[in-house]
C-alpha cells in the first residue's frame, strides 16, 4: 500500500462533494499485507460499527475517501479477485482515469495490478 500523488489529481479532477478540502498528505510509509485466508476487507476500521478490516487503511495519515468496508479481495483459481462493495468513492483497477468497478462483480487480479480506494491509496498485487 502506498499514497499515489497522480491518483490524487485524477481524484481532485474529478471534484466531487469534499474534492476542494482534501489535501495530498507529506509522507506515507509504505505497508504490505499478506494475502491469506477466504477473503480480505479492505477498509477503515470503526469501533461503533464493529469494522475491523484485514487491510486496516486508517492511517496516518488517514484517506478520508476510503469507506469503512470498501473492497474486498477473495482468492480464485490461480489468484486473488477484487469486489468493490458499494464504496462511496469507488474501486478502480489499473487506471483511475477508468470506470470504477461495479459492485459486488469480481475482477480477477494478476501480478502487477494497482487497486485504487479513496483519495490517494493505491495497492499493487504482487506474487510471493
Amino acid at each position: 500500500m502506498r499514497a499515489d500523488a497522480a491518483y490524487f489529481e485524477v481524484v481532485k479532477a474529478m471534484g466531487g462533494e469534499d474534492a476542494g478540502s482534501l489535501a495530498m498528505p507529506r509522507f506515507v510509509a509504505e505497508r504490505r499485507f499478506a494475502l491469506t485466508g477466504q477473503q480480505m476487507v479492505i477498509g477503515r476500521r470503526s469501533r461503533s460499527r464493529g469494522v475491523n478490516p484485514d487491510i486496516d487503511l486508517v492511517g496516518p495519515p488517514e484517506d478520508p475517501g476510503v469507506s469503512h468496508v470498501h473492497a474486498l479481495l477473495v482468492p480464485q483459481e490461480g489468484g486473488w479477485a477484487v469486489v468493490d462493495m458499494e464504496s462511496a468513492n469507488g474501486t478502480y483497477l489499473n487506471d483511475p482515469n477508468s470506470n470504477p468497478l461495479d459492485p459486488h462483480v469480481p475482477v480477477a487480479l494478476k501480478d502487477g495490478d494497482v487497486v485504487y480506494v479513496g483519495a490517494w491509496t493505491a495497492l499493487t498485487i504482487q506474487s510471493t
